[in-house]
């Protein structure tokens, strides 16, 4: 089948009526918790996954994904109108977008948010168009010796590149992948790590390790600060304020191809996620820029290039998860731990598998993306008025229905209780500088890596070079040795630099 084709059988899926219902639901879900400061895409996934459950998995996908890429809308609201920031990619959004609102030009800075995330998301969805099916013929001449190379690399690389410290970040990993192996060893049936809990023979609950670890955890970290100060009243945006002359947007075009360009590489790769990439075009952007002093006081470049960056970034992290079964950054992680819950198999077989899903999916894309275009301009009142709700309201009620959730997926108390277990996890491992994300990939690609291990190693018969005997596997292995030894290296680099030549 062509493109053309394909595009057809997707477009059948996505404007279906129960899933154009549940795209709705989702990216406007994404919007209002993107606009929360604190909350963020990754625990409105968590504590709606649970709600997914019956439905039909595309469109479960569909609503999920539309929160991810939905709060990215949301987010710049509040950073352009409040200057607080809903997600942490948003927040480079608030250095020259509050300022427009500063000066009257709030109604243009949300105009140019909108337009440019729309442009940035398409952009990176046409990427996704081209790529994923690509990628996903190269990968299916790997065998399990490859598969087990590029999940490690992608272990390695999400905690190395992903900031903060290396050493916490791989230690958590790990403690992800131990994790994954609690439950009936699928192998020999032996029972790992259940501890005589007969509850966990089955495996840890993806929904409640997530809910616990950024939905208790987010919420007691968010009640532990205190109360928020009181929230200023947003200034009024008519219509006639959204709509800007030509000539600004022609000077639109430059840095919105630039940063969604910018924004789909960072997207891609494992462990980046859509806050390096929109820091990284507005900084980029500030130094191609004649005029570097405007950014800062109001400059539109800087509320377009991280605008289109960071929603680029969203919808192109959808290139490996959805051909090699290898999420870029942790929300993508629990999206493909909801994909395994719903019974289907990522990787490369998915797009030849699942076609259906794969490009109803695609399609389902740009139809969130239009219905936030829509939504986000006359709705713009009404999300910051669901923002002023008192927190001391909205987290009691978050806890409730984290709880909730986590009983309704198998009817079992136990499962709130292993909720509440990682949100003290979470809590104590932010309160000593552990980030738990690398927990969730971990403990999804865990059991993945393992199984590949064993595979390779039973076709072997025990051999261990034989994951240097496959020119790729091998390449993969050096490149996971050259990160795991990059802070080394690099100490090592700056100390010569640093000694003076006795010359």
């Amino acid at each position: 089948m062509g493109l053309i084709d394909n595009l057809i059988m997707g477009a059948h899926v996505a404007f279906a009526p129960t899933a154009l219902f549940f795209c709705f639901v989702g990216v406007f879900i994404g919007t209002f918790v993107g606009a929360l400061p604190g909350i963020g895409p990754l625990a409105a996934i968590s504590v709606t996954l649970p709600l997914t459950y019956g439905l039909d998995p595309t469109v479960a996908l569909i609503m999920l994904a539309g929160i991810f890429y939905g709060a990215q809308y949301g987010g710049s609201i509040t950073s352009i109108l409040l200057n607080l920031p809903g997600t942490a990619s948003t927040a480079v959004t608030a250095l020259d977008g509050y300022p427009m609102t500063q000066q009257g030009k709030a109604g243009l800075a949300l105009f140019i948010n909108a337009f440019a995330s729309f442009c940035g998301s398409s952009f990176a969805i046409c990427l996704v168009l081209g790529f994923s099916p690509l990628v996903s013929k190269v990968a299916l001449s790997f065998n399990s010796t490859e598969y087990f190379s590029m999940i490690l690399l992608a272990l390695v690389a999400s905690s190395t590149l992903s900031g903060g410290s290396p050493l916490k970040s791989l230690v958590m990993v790990s403690f992800g992948v131990l994790l994954g192996m609690v439950g009936m060893d699928l192998n020999t049936g032996a029972m790992r790590f259940t501890f005589g809990f007969i509850e966990l023979s089955d495996g840890v609950s993806l929904i409640a390790v997530a809910m616990g670890l950024f939905g208790v955890a987010e919420v007691v970290k968010q009640m532990a600060a205190g109360p928020a100060p009181a929230k200023q009243k947003p200034p009024q945006v008519s219509l006639r304020d959204l709509v800007p002359d030509m000539g600004i947007l022609r000077k639109l075009v430059g840095p919105i191809l630039r940063g969604s360009a910018l924004g789909s590489l960072i997207g891609a790769l494992p462990g980046a996620g859509p806050s390096l990439a929109s820091f990284m075009a507005y900084g980029f952007e500030r130094k191609v820029s004649r005029t570097p002093e405007r950014f800062g006081k109001g400059a539109i470049e800087g509320v377009a290039a991280p605008e289109a960056a960071n929603n680029a970034s969203v919808q192109a992290a959808f290139i490996p998860t959805l051909s090699l079964g290898l999420p870029g950054d942790v929300v993508m992680a629990v999206l493909l731990g909801a994909m395994m819950m719903y019974g289907v198999v990522p990787g490369p077989q998915f797009i030849t598998n699942e076609p259906e899903m794969f490009w109803g999916l695609i399609v389902s894309f740009w139809v969130g993306n239009i219905m936030l275009l829509v939504l986000n301009l006359p709705l713009i009142g009404v999300f910051v008025k669901i923002i002023l709700i008192p927190q001391r309201y909205l987290y009691p009620a978050i806890i409730f229905f984290i709880c909730l959730g986590a009983y309704s997926v198998s009817n079992n108390v136990f499962d709130i209780y292993v909720t509440i277990f990682f949100g003290i996890v979470g809590v104590l491992l932010n309160r000593f500088g552990f980030h738990p994300a690398p927990i969730l990939l971990g403990f999804i690609l865990g059991p993945m890596m393992e199984e590949n291990l064993r595979r390779a190693l039973v076709i072997s018969r025990g051999r261990f070079d034989v994951f240097l005997e496959r020119p790729v596997s091998a390449v993969l292995l050096l490149l996971t040795l050259i990160l795991i030894l990059w802070p080394l290296i690099k100490a090592i680099i700056l100390r010569v630099r640093r000694t003076p030549s006795h010359s």
